[in-house]
């Protein structure tokens, strides 16, 4: 294949950003928006956080479990990753609530504890949260579709399930989305004049705090002041210079015209990419981001073609991400000129994953970022990319004691 199709250059780059910036200021003002930017109505401590909570993490692919613990300068961790378990069985056909909620209680009731305690629940789905910290489910996204909970709450239900089966009882429920965990995992280290939470794994989204006179639609009986942390759902934003291979992607996804940026960029679709460039071709079933990063890293057991592609695709998802952070960056600048510092903590397998040959996926983001950010006058601004341990479960914790 000698013309890559999936070259973007600057100027495209810097399109996407400023395509980005307009999607997120559109759905700070009008519900139901391309990029949602739905507001967490959680106000996380940034200090004088103290005891324990339940932290329960249910991604795209896995569920983990881990009692977090605040009573010392830094989280403990109990055990040191959480408890985890394969959570696929969500994607099977007809699968329910009642099924989904054994699986999540089967782990808690084989944790001792002595005290009542809240949960911190980091739910990757898109949800819109309400004012008492809870959250309704939207939609589902990452090939699950468990009907019946679609616009019900997520926490009460799930609380009242496992205080009628724990003698010990669980006092309250927060819901936050992974990204926003993310966010406030960064909360730790107040030295940043602003915070991004980012996800690049089998999914993606975005996070980050947004001045609330800056969010129109919330309702002004309410009174809301202050940074609010708002989930972008930034994975459903359509970027100009696709290609005819993304929409066959997207029309064989099941969820035509959803989620063309994660259909692009995230690690469930990156196999899905290249199989859809060599639709003639044969491919085993299973072809996630795992197996392309695979064929980049061993290219003497595949051909040469799908070496090269592999390494377009993989690039390109870099440099959207890049792109997406600077338009974002560009909007929290023009609230705030003073911004210098940005905290992004960034979290999945995708975005800290290794290429053996070139560069690994968080470099070229860092690269990319800092070349838009010369062509869009954020050269004053410097972007701390962060690898924390157990972001979400921290971030989440936070989010239960806050």
């Amino acid at each position: 294949m000698e013309k890559n199709i999936f070259k973007l250059d600057n100027e495209q780059l810097k399109e996407i950003a400023r395509s980005f910036k307009e999607k997120v200021e559109e759905g700070l003002s009008t519900e139901n928006a391309e990029i949602q930017c739905i507001p967490t109505f959680i106000t996380p401590k940034t200090n004088g956080i103290s005891g324990k909570s339940l932290v329960l993490d249910l991604g795209g692919t896995n569920y983990r479990v881990a009692l977090v613990d605040f009573s010392k300068s830094t989280p403990a961790i109990h055990p040191n990753n959480g408890w985890k378990k394969d959570m696929s069985i969500m994607k099977s056909p007809g699968y329910t609530r009642e099924e989904l909620f054994k699986e999540l209680a089967d782990m808690i009731i084989g944790i001792k504890r002595e005290e009542e305690m809240p949960i911190g629940y980091c739910f990757s789905y898109p949800a819109e949260s309400t004012p008492d910290g809870d959250a309704k489910l939207l939609r589902w996204t990452k090939g699950v579709d468990i009907k019946e909970m679609i616009r019900e709450f997520i926490g009460k239900p799930l609380l009242d399930y496992l205080n009628e089966r724990n003698k010990i009882k669980f006092t309250n429920i927060k819901v936050l989305n992974d990204t926003v965990a993310s966010l406030f995992a960064g909360l730790t280290d107040n030295g940043y004049d602003a915070y991004i939470g980012l996800i690049v794994g089998t999914g993606t989204n975005m996070a980050t705090f947004i001045p609330a006179d800056k969010i129109k639609k919330l309702n002004p009986a309410d009174n809301i002041q202050g940074l609010i942390p708002v989930n972008l759902e930034s994975g459903n934003f359509h970027p100009p210079f696709l290609t005819a291979v993304d929409n066959t992607v997207d029309v064989i996804s099941g969820t035509s015209g959803k989620q063309r940026f994660e259909k692009a960029v995230s690690g469930m679709y990156l196999g899905d990419i290249l199989k859809a460039t060599f639709p003639l071709e044969e491919f085993e079933g299973k072809f996630d981001a795992q197996k392309l990063t695979a064929i980049m890293n061993y290219p003497d057991i595949y051909k040469d073609v799908y070496v090269q592609v592999a390494q377009w695709i993989y690039g390109r998802s870099a440099q959207l991400v890049a792109a997406s952070l600077t338009g974002l960056i560009m909007l929290l600048k023009s609230y705030n000129k003073e911004i210098r510092k940005i905290c992004l903590v960034a979290e999945g397998s995708l975005f800290w994953s290794e290429y053996r040959k070139g560069q690994d996926y968080n470099v070229i983001v860092a690269e990319k970022l800092r070349e838009l950010f010369k062509l869009s006058g954020l050269e004053d601004v410097e972007v701390d990319i962060k690898s924390m341990n157990n972001a979400n479960l921290i971030g989440t914790g936070i989010a239960a004691l806050s």
